[in-house]
């Protein structure tokens, strides 16, 4: 695949995952627009419903007031001129001439004959609108004779019934003519009054539908106008948070939105300021102590060099040397050689935080740079070692000495012997654990044992060592993508475990000290560092 083929890939990948990461319910602007939608919805089907069922109420009761008026005035003008026994055929047409009226309803009359026999008159036919499409209850209604009073001047009435018949809605209603006569029966279809209805609420269905895409689009607009600033702010705050301290945003309005930009711009400038005088000072700090340590190394050669000769007289055997004097001297041979470790662990402290120290890189045999650093240092007889020949890694053989030689002889000042070294394969990485008999490290010393001289116990201020020499050893760890871990064994005794990768990438390689000296490293003294006692 091609460079511009990968690129395309890459931004449609992007734009994908921008899409869908702002489709998460979680987004804001989905929320917004839910809500919207919701709020909408529920307006046009709440408007819509009663819209609805208005509209139905007015429709059908206006039908049926009519119908039921009509049917009402043709039972008094035509039934009421029949006679009180009348015959089938004078029922037959007297429903034949209800029914041709304005509302074209369906007639049933029922009556007794001469004879004493129910006969039935129907507007449609043997096969028309008969007694048995007429609901029980409203016949037995329609026959309930009712108590005359001052209430009630009339023993039968109008009652009337809405049914549906094969989706099909009717209008049903009897009544009986007063004084005598026979009993009409009507059936009214209201199927147009129904398809009238679907179309109504098809309309209001799709003025709801309507209602919910504008509140979505309306929606959206807001949420664009709003969130907008806030996706600034936000990215605002992204490249704030990498270190693009100069980031600000453009203000413009006068709404709470503009005045968050400008609190924000404010607060970026104050942390611009307050960052870049922090690094000032600790730019300062550093170069103090870059130029302290090396103005003493000028009088402290000159001193080395006396302690030197001090220290010849007094393992020279001639007796020469002033027993009066004899421990100021000795105590001034260790305190110039303490002094000289710490300059060189302060250079090395520096290079570290200025971000110039650099690895020189190599294929190390790991068996025999651990044998090496112990051999160097005289430790063969109280350290034992668990690695197999042939385990090689790419990394710095002198700063792996640096770390080797602060874990083991740290190990052997304030654990106890034997100290065990074991090495190991964990993927891609080379695990070192260093690991003594002593009394382990205290709960609340633990997090502290890599921090720069720090001092486990008050009453403790001195120490041999200079108390950066595992801060050092971490630092070194850390620039070979490593780390170093403290712990305390379950059987006795404690765990220091330096995971380093098996091939590390060096930036570019270091250039040698100006004074060929070696900075940072403890290698020199058999005792190694004892920043652990000191933790």
């Amino acid at each position: 695949m091609t460079q511009a083929h990968q690129g395309g890939a890459h931004g449609w990948t992007g734009a994908r995952k921008g899409a869908l990461s702002r489709l998460r319910f979680t987004s804001l602007r989905l929320r917004l627009v839910v809500v919207f939608g919701l709020v909408a919805l529920t307006a046009a089907v709440s408007a819509s419903g009663i819209a609805y069922w208005l509209n139905r109420e007015a429709v059908l009761t206006r039908t049926q007031d009519a119908v039921l008026r009509d049917f009402e005035q043709e039972m008094q003008n035509r039934a009421g001129a029949l006679p009180e026994r009348p015959t089938q055929d004078e029922l037959q047409h007297t429903a034949g001439q209800m029914a041709g009226s304005d509302q074209r309803f369906s007639v049933l009359l029922v009556g007794r004959d001469a004879e004493g026999r129910t006969v039935y008159g129907s507007s449609g036919g043997l096969n028309g609108f008969s007694l048995q499409d007429v609901p029980k209850s409203l016949r037995t209604a329609v026959n309930r004779t009712q108590k005359v009073d001052g209430a009630n001047k009339h023993p039968y009435h109008l009652y009337w019934q809405r049914i549906v018949d094969h989706d099909t809605p009717y209008l049903v209603a009897g009544t009986r003519v007063i004084g005598g006569g026979p009993t009409g029966y009507m059936l009214k279809s209201l199927e147009p009054e129904a398809k009238d209805l679907n179309s109504l609420a098809w309309s209001l269905g799709i003025a709801t539908g309507l209602a919910l895409i504008g509140s979505a689009l309306l929606a959206q607009a807001a949420a664009t106008t709003v969130l907008k600033p806030v996706q600034r702010l936000g990215a605002a705050a992204r490249r704030l948070g990498e270190g693009k301290l100069d980031t600000r945003l453009r203000v413009s309005g006068t709404d709470e939105l503009a005045d968050l930009s400008r609190t924000f711009n404010n607060a970026a400038e104050a942390l611009e300021k307050r960052v870049a005088d922090m690094a000032a000072r600790d730019e300062a700090s550093r170069r103090f102590v870059a130029d302290m340590s090396h103005e003493l190394r000028t009088p402290l050669t000159a001193i080395t060099a006396v302690t030197e000769v001090l220290e010849e007289e007094l393992e020279a055997e001639t007796g020469s040397m002033d027993p009066m004097i004899e421990p100021a001297v000795r105590l001034v041979v260790s305190e110039t050689r303490r002094l000289n470790d710490l300059v060189e662990n302060l250079m090395e402290v520096t290079r570290f935080d200025a971000g110039t120290a650099r690895l020189v890189l190599d294929d190390v045999d790991l068996a025999d740079q651990i044998t090496a650093c112990i051999d160097a240092r005289a430790w063969l007889d109280a350290v034992e070692l668990d690695a197999e020949r042939g385990l090689h890694a790419r990394l710095d053989p002198r700063r792996l000495d640096v770390i080797l030689a602060n874990l083991i002889g740290n190990a052997l000042k304030h654990g106890g012997s034997p100290v065990r070294v074991s090495v190991r394969e964990a993927d891609d990485s080379i695990v070192i654990e260093v690991q003594d008999h002593g009394p382990g490290i205290p709960e609340d010393v633990l997090p502290h044992v890599f921090d720069r001289f720090y001092k486990a116990s008050a009453s403790r201020p001195r120490s041999e060592g200079s108390g950066l020499g595992l801060s050092i050893a971490l630092e070194n760890a850390h620039i070979h993508g490593g780390e170093i871990t403290a712990a305390n064994s379950p059987d006795s005794g404690a765990v220091f475990t330096l995971r380093l990768p098996r091939g590390t990438s060096p930036a570019e390689e270091e250039q040698p000290a100006e004074d060929g000296l070696t900075p940072g490293s403890d290698t020199d003294r058999p005792q190694g560092e004892d920043t652990k006692g000191d933790a």
